[in-house]
C-alpha cells in the first residue's frame, strides 16, 4: 500500500461538477493498493499518516500532528501509484489491486482513519474520473509504502 500525503490548507474533490469531499487544513492522502495488500498494512500506515509531526508548533518547527491541529483527512484512491514504467512508454498496472479486492481494503482503511482521527474521512468515489484540487501547504508532501517499513 503507497501513500502520498500533501499537508495542505485546503483540499477537495469533485466529480460530475459536484464537490464530493472537501477539507481545510489536514492531509490529502492518494492511496495505492496492492493484491497483496491486507489489514496489517491498513492499520500500520494508518497509523503512521496519522503520527506523522509535519505540523508547525508556535515556533515554525514541524513538530505537531493531525490530532494537535485538529486536521481532517481527504482520502482518493489512485491505482495509478503503482505503475510500472520500466518498460516501454506506456504504463503497466498489474501491480494495482482489482477492485474486488482494491474497494473493501479502501473502505477499510477510511473507516479506521475515522476511528484513529475520531471524526469523518472525507473521500472521492473508487473508480470515477475525479478532479481533485488542493493548496499545498509548505509544500510538504511525502510518500509512504508499508511493504518499506525497515
Amino acid at each position: 500500500m503507497i501513500a502520498v500525503i500533501q499537508r495542505v490548507s485546503s483540499a477537495s474533490v469533485t466529480i460530475d461538477g459536484k464537490v464530493k469531499g472537501q477539507i481545510q487544513t489536514g492531509f490529502m492522502v492518494l492511496l495505492g493498493i496492492t493484491r497483496s495488500d491486507s489489514q496489517e498494512d491498513i492499520e500500520w500506515l494508518g497509523r503512521k499518516i496519522i503520527g506523522l509531526r509535519v505540523f508547525n508548533d508556535q515556533e515554525g518547527k514541524m513538530n505537531l500532528d493531525l490530532k494537535a491541529v485538529d486536521g481532517d483527512i481527504l482520502l482518493i484512491s489512485q491505482f495509478t501509484l503503482h505503475a510500472s514504467t520500466k518498460k516501454g512508454n506506456r504504463p503497466s498496472f498489474i501491480e494495482a489491486a482489482r477492485p474486488e479486492i482494491a474497494i473493501p481494503l479502501y473502505e477499510k482503511m477510511i473507516a479506521f482513519l475515522g476511528q484513529e482521527v475520531g471524526k469523518p474521512i472525507q473521500t472521492g468515489k473508487f473508480g470515477a474520473d475525479m478532479k481533485v484540487a488542493l493548496l499545498n501547504d509548505g509544500p510538504v508532501t511525502l510518500v509512504i509504502d508499508s511493504k518499506n517499513r525497515i
